[in-house]
Formats: C-alpha cells, structure tokens, sequence
C-alpha cells in the first residue's frame, strides 16, 4: 500500500506540466535526442536530490530556519522569471527573410544537463510536496529501505515518463508541426515560465 501510494501520487505530480516538462519539450523540438535525453538527466537528478531532502525531513529545516526557504524561493523564482524573459527576447528577435529556420541547434550537453538540473532544484516547493508525500504515506518507525525504496520509486516514475515524452515530441511529424507553430509555443512557454516563478515570488509559501 505504501509503495502504490507514492506511485499514484508522484505520477500525477510528474505529468502535471511544469518548468521541467516544458524544457524538455522544447529541447526535444529544437535540438538533438541526445540533447533532450541529458536535460532530461539532468531533471531526475534534481528529483534525486529534492527526493533525498523531502526524505530527510528539510520541511522541518524550512521551518525551523525561514530564511532558508525564503531565499531558496526568491532565487529559484528570479531564475524561471529570467528563463522566460530569455525565451520571450529570443521569440521577439528579427527572424531571417529566406527559408524557415533550421529546427536543430547545438546545445552542449553539459550545458543541457545543467538547465535541467537548475530548473527542476528552481522550485524549493518541489521539497515540499516531496516532504508532504513522505510524511502521509510513512508512519514513524518506517524502515530505512522503505525512504530509500520510495525515492528510487520516484526516480523510475520520472525515468518512463520522460522517456515517453521524448519519443513523441521528437517524432518527425511533430517536429514539422513545431515549425509551424514555433511562434505561439515559444510565446506560450515564455508566458509559463514567467508565471511560474512570478508565483513562486509572490507566495506566502
């Protein structure tokens, strides 16, 4: 029951689109499969750490020290409200007169993995929700393996699931639909980017 239940929860909480979700989409459209499967590592190791924290118990640090939290919520939100003024300047940029822009551009990947792992550690509330979780679904006593367990659970939930996601948005006839939609989706993922962490900003928690 205990493993089901951090199942069920983590996997409506990992196909619930976010900043990470909408990083992946966009390298799968514009770059290489290689380039969306290391941002894509770099996210589950985000998920590893704030999985191991939320375990630990760093809600209770949170609490005991509001600082804390305050300043990872300000820096995580300053840095998405940052992604998304990048990807609005870019999506405003002159576009060229001849033929519609190639669809591949070079990302290293080091520089891939490093946004995906940024942008998921963005959101102290990910340590939250993940604290939350363990404190409803682990009565006091639980075995050591148990936490452990439920974050390798965790880490295997996220793996198929951006593996999925990946295999369809690098198909060839969404990427050709991309192409000609590439205006609006960069617009829209500018705008939720932007909304993402102006929230995280103005929230009282």
């Amino acid at each position: 029951m205990f493993f089901l239940s951090v199942a069920a929860i983590w996997a409506i909480a990992s196909i619930t689109p976010g900043p990470t979700t909408l990083l992946t989409i966009s390298y799968c459209l514009t770059s290489s499969r290689k380039v969306a499967i290391t941002a894509a590592c770099g996210t589950l190791t985000g998920t590893f750490l704030w999985g191991t924290a939320g375990w630990l118990g760093i809600n209770a640090l949170f609490q005991a020290a509001p600082f804390a939290y305050l300043t990872l919520k300000i820096a995580g939100g300053l840095y998405l409200v940052c992604l998304g003024l990048k990807v609005f300047l870019d999506f405003r940029a002159p576009r060229g007169t001849g033929s519609q822009p190639a669809l591949y551009v070079d990302v290293p990947l080091g520089k891939a993995y490093r946004m995906g792992l940024i942008t998921n550690l963005a959101n102290p509330k990910t340590a939250l929700f993940v604290a939350s979780l363990f404190a409803a679904t682990m009565p006091a006593g639980t075995p050591l393996l148990y936490g452990l367990a439920a974050i390798g659970e965790m880490m295997v939930i996220s793996a198929v699931y951006y593996t999925g996601l990946i295999s369809l948005m690098t198909h060839p006839a969404v990427a050709a639909r991309y192409l000609r939609a590439k205006r609006k989706i960069d617009f829209g993922v500018a705008a939720v980017f932007i909304g993402f962490g102006t929230k995280l900003l103005v929230s009282q928690r």
